[in-house]
């Protein structure tokens, strides 16, 4: 790759990391104007929705509705609103170290769904995540090592969505991204308006600040997804694994300066093992991807 494409594709993934270990804090200053996370999930996804159709009308075009297609909007849908829901509400770190067992989930589902063997590295990948999640969620109080809060579990539920929907991606070789893109906007939107009703609290619209930032959130969701996909098809998955992984680094360090939060010992050496097990997940998809002759 040309130095100048790899350092274009390097600074795409880096700010895309960065702002996904930030955008909880945007979504939090919105709760505190009495707008609810599941509802400014579904406005801010449906401003990125609405700019993409101009943006991708070319793309857009041609394609026809599918199954694959409901599915994998659903789906990521579904892992992003419980992203921001569990961001929100939770603990940051946990919540996102949580979500990062999701090479635990792809190499299951893989199995699965695409009918790829497990190999040894791969069960190794899986009783990693496993110990690490082991060792960060114990408590001797409950007896077993479960997530405390519901916020907890909406980050390990996103993680699998997560998973799931990358395996869907994988197994949808015939969509392009853009349409992918315009899927998971609109699978947000949909998720969000039915999980609404459910609110505890009744649903407020957002004050003039509230809509100008929710514009803001919405034009950087777009764009952010246009980096990450840039530096996708431009990065070695081993190398976009690891540069994702900054994600947890901004995101620590902005919990504790924006939010005061802070990780006990325990949880910290349980995070470190599913970092290594993502690590590792993402040199095993590299080494799959291009075997020894």
């Amino acid at each position: 790759m040309p130095a100048k494409k790899n350092t274009v594709a390097l600074i795409s993934l880096l700010t895309g990391a960065t702002i996904w270990g930030l955008i909880w804090h945007p979504y939090r200053v919105l709760e505190g104007m009495a707008v609810s996370a599941a509802l400014a999930a579904t406005l801010t996804y449906f401003v990125a929705l609405i700019l993409g159709f101009p943006l991708f009308h070319r793309q857009l075009a041609g394609f026809r509705p599918s199954w694959m297609l409901a599915l994998i909007g659903l789906v990521a849908g579904g892992c992003n609103l419980g992203y921001v829901l569990a961001t929100v509400h939770g603990e940051v770190m946990r919540v996102l170290l949580l979500f990062y067992l999701a090479p635990l989930w792809t190499v299951l589902l893989a199995r699965l769904l695409l009918n790829e063997k497990v190999s040894l590295p791969g069960t190794a990948v899986i009783a990693l995540s496993l110990v690490g999640a082991v060792v960060m969620l114990w408590q001797p109080s409950l007896g077993m090592p479960l997530p405390k809060k519901g916020a907890e579990w909406l980050g390990l539920v996103a993680g699998f969505l997560f998973a799931f929907a990358n395996v869907l991606i994988r197994k949808a070789h015939d969509l392009s991204i853009e349409v992918k893109s315009m899927a998971v906007f609109a699978g947000v939107v949909i998720v969000g308006v039915c999980v609404l009703p459910f609110e505890p609290s009744l649903v407020v619209l957002p004050p003039m600040a509230g809509w100008l930032l929710i514009g803001v959130i919405g034009v950087v969701l777009l764009a952010t997804n246009l980096f990450v996909q840039y530096g996708l098809t431009q990065t070695p998955a081993n190398q976009a694994i690891v540069i994702f992984l900054f994600e947890l680094v901004v995101a620590a360090l902005a919990s504790w300066l924006l939010a005061g939060e802070a990780m006990t010992l325990k949880e910290w050496v349980g995070g470190a093992m599913i970092v290594a097990a993502s690590l590792f997940s993402g040199q095993l998809a590299e080494r799959e991807s291009h075997p020894a002759c």
